[in-house]
């Protein structure tokens, strides 16, 4: 059964030229294989093909495409029940194979026509607004999106469950009003950290610090977490950009006192990796505790650091 109310929705939707002028014009053409019908070989009646708002056309296929359940766009295979009302295939099984509209069983309804549909439409990329100018066909859409170079950051704040998303001027901004995090300019710094008990570590004790040099942004973290039994502490690099431009730049690290010093050197990790996936994958200078005393002097009654760095675009 083809489900004559979607079938009936999706040709009210699609048989206006407009439709055929955002195919024609992106060079999406619908699959080729036996069961390919054009959806306006179905269309006779010129009263149906009056012309719309582009903007009503995209939107009535964009909700045809929406799961009814979970909002998100449907891909094949999309499911539908025998009154044509359909879902997607994540759905199915948590609505216990029973329509969320009208409670009929689903079965093992596929619908072609839809899905065909899908095929041949071309939408702009979600991060337009961002951006991105690209026109992708449906199908091929979510692959692009995951790895366009215009989506958003995720804040680099780790210290609170931050949700803010934006482009890089608008995190540093948004760093620095929202989070009170210190900015600094130039390509060395100087970090200090005092801790007046360092028998107690919460993995919620860290710092962020901003700085801007070569017209970019890097991140310095410095937190001190219970590894095991062991507290540890860890201070590494970000850059807030892609990982393609952050392979361009090199940092040092160096902590010292009382006659012994350590020094790391690497790359900083792209603000696309989150916080806790950098840390954990120890890509850093790593401290344990009893050096991290020593540095402090050997009177293990109060921890004292001082961390030095450099950043140097690599030739």
């Amino acid at each position: 059964m083809k489900g004559p109310l979607v079938i009936s929705r999706v040709i009210m939707a699609l048989s206006n030229p407009l439709f055929y002028d955002i195919r024609s014009s992106n060079d999406v053409d619908p699959p080729q294989n036996e069961e390919s019908t054009d959806v306006g070989e179905l269309v006779n009646d010129p009263a149906q093909t009056a012309s719309k708002p582009i903007g009503t056309v995209l939107s009535s296929v964009r909700e045809l495409l929406e799961c009814p359940v979970c909002l998100n766009a449907m891909y094949p295979p999309i499911h539908q029940c025998s009154n044509g009302h359909t879902i997607c295939s994540g759905c199915k099984p948590r609505v216990h194979n029973r329509c969320p509209t009208c409670r009929h069983e689903l079965g093992n309804i596929r619908c072609l026509a839809l899905e065909k549909v899908a095929a041949s439409f071309a939408l702009p990329c979600k991060y337009k607004g961002f951006g991105c100018i690209g026109i992708y066909p449906y199908y091929n859409k979510p692959e692009h999106e995951s790895q366009c170079a215009y989506r958003p950051y995720n804040c680099p704040y780790a210290g609170s469950e931050c949700s803010v998303v934006g482009d890089i001027p608008y995190l540093v901004t948004h760093l620095k009003d929202e989070h009170k995090v210190d900015m600094h300019n130039g390509s060395t710094f100087n970090h200090r950290y005092v801790k007046s008990n360092p028998q107690e570590v919460e993995n919620a004790t860290w710092m962020l610090t901003v700085f801007s040099c070569f017209g970019q942004y890097f991140c310095l973290h410095f937190e001190a977490f219970q590894l095991g039994m062991a507290p540890v502490y860890v201070a590494f690099l970000r850059f807030m950009g892609d990982d393609s431009e952050a392979k361009n730049y090199t940092y040092s690290l160096e902590v010292g006192g009382n006659g012994r010093k350590m020094v790391w050197q690497g790359v900083p990790r792209s603000i696309r990796e989150s916080h806790r996936r950098v840390r954990d994958s120890f890509d850093g200078l790593i401290i344990q505790r009893n050096m991290a005393l020593f540095f402090s002097g050997g009177d293990r009654k109060e921890l004292k650091l001082r961390i030095t760095g450099r950043i140097w675009k690599e030739q």
